[in-house]
């Protein structure tokens, strides 16, 4: 296995490198008679692409994505969808001076050990400019999961140790760092720039809502939801930890605490989130995602080079202060690329969502 692909009855392959010619992905096994056009995909990948936000990187990219198959009259044929998007601003030549060293926090060192080769401009695979394909694939399947009611919504729930301790998804304002808490929002703006003139990078908490899933999804026993949807989400690289629900605080409760009493109408709390024995159980699919502070930054680290020879290392050129906002899309579209695999799974076909 390649590990290029997800997905069982929806299947998404993504390919290409951070500074080659290009990256995309191809999606199999997506209904057909679903409408879809260059421009719902598009405004998904504005939300992720570099130059946007005071924590972003400075490299410009339009992100403008192709449909080269699957589509026929603007509709899904039911075929592979084919999908590109052009690097046109990599400045590869900014990593030619560290061609030889290891960055720390980055795959560089086991891309090394386990192929004996290496893309060393930018990360090749392991860049998180792979992210884009895995949006632009998440926006089909979030057609999938329009048609069904079930909505996706994440924010920022913590940048650099400063919590959101009020505010609801509802007072996200469109841009900024997706954050409910506009005064928490202020000082996470203050500890990035703080962060920047230093030279350094930070980290954040991801939180990702689903509304509208119906009971069901989920195979025992290993291809629980929850299980799956931790699997995609630790497949970002930025991805470090995931829990659902209560989480480890679950730990940290009683049985009496923790369980959810069951009524009449519903479950009286959410500890599971929304998820039980692997299966969705009609509630709100509640996920937190840890994400670690950008690898590459300016302050000077110790390494080694190609040969096990001690060296110092700082990384110059264009990168994100952290992952905040633009990894919030990432996130969204991993778990609808999961939740739309999962829904057809259990439909048993995906011709039944056809019109």
């Amino acid at each position: 296995m390649s590990g290029n692909t997800i997905g069982t009855l929806f299947r998404v392959t993504t390919w290409g490198e951070s500074h080659g010619k290009a990256i995309g992905a191809v999606v199999d096994g997506c209904p057909p008679n679903i409408v879809l056009a260059e421009r719902d995909i598009q405004k998904e990948l504005d939300r992720r692409r570099p130059g946007r936000g005071a924590a972003s990187s400075t490299r410009r990219e339009d992100d403008r994505v192709e449909i080269l198959s699957g589509t026929f009259e603007g509709k899904t044929t039911g075929t592979p969808i084919s999908l590109i998007i052009h690097n046109l601003d990599a400045a590869s030549g900014d990593y030619d001076p560290i061609s030889d060293l290891f960055r720390p926090g980055h795959g560089d060192i086991t891309y090394q050990k386990k192929y004996g080769i290496r893309d060393h401009r930018g990360g090749g695979r392991a860049s998180g400019r792979e992210t884009a394909a895995r949006v632009a694939a998440g926006a089909i399947a979030r057609k999938i999961l329009d048609r069904e009611g079930i909505e996706i919504i994440a924010y920022t729930r913590e940048l650099g140790g400063i919590p959101a301790e009020g505010g609801t998804p509802a007072k996200i304002e469109p841009g900024g760092l997706l954050c409910p808490d506009s005064k928490a929002t202020r000082k996470m703006e203050a500890r990035i720039e703080e962060a920047r003139k230093t030279g350094d990078s930070l980290g954040g908490i991801v939180e990702i809502l689903v509304r509208g899933c119906p009971s069901g999804l989920g195979e025992p026993v290993f291809d629980k939801i929850d299980a799956d949807l931790a699997r995609a989400l630790m497949s970002i690289g930025t991805v470090k930890g995931v829990e659902i629900g209560a989480g480890f605080e679950a730990a940290r409760m009683s049985g009496s605490a923790c369980n959810d009493p069951i009524t009449p109408d519903g479950f009286a709390t959410n500890n599971a989130g929304g998820v039980l024995a692997g299966i969705t159980n009609g509630d709100e699919i509640v996920i937190r995602v840890a994400c670690k502070p950008i690898a590459s930054i300016e302050k000077e680290q110790q390494t080694v080079n190609l040969h096990g020879k001690p060296a110092t290392i700082q990384v110059k050129g264009r990168h994100d202060v952290c992952v905040i906002p633009r990894i919030i899309p990432v996130c969204e579209a991993m778990v609808a690329i999961t939740l739309a695999d999962h829904l057809l799974r259990h439909r048993g076909t995906g011709t039944i969502l056809s019109s």
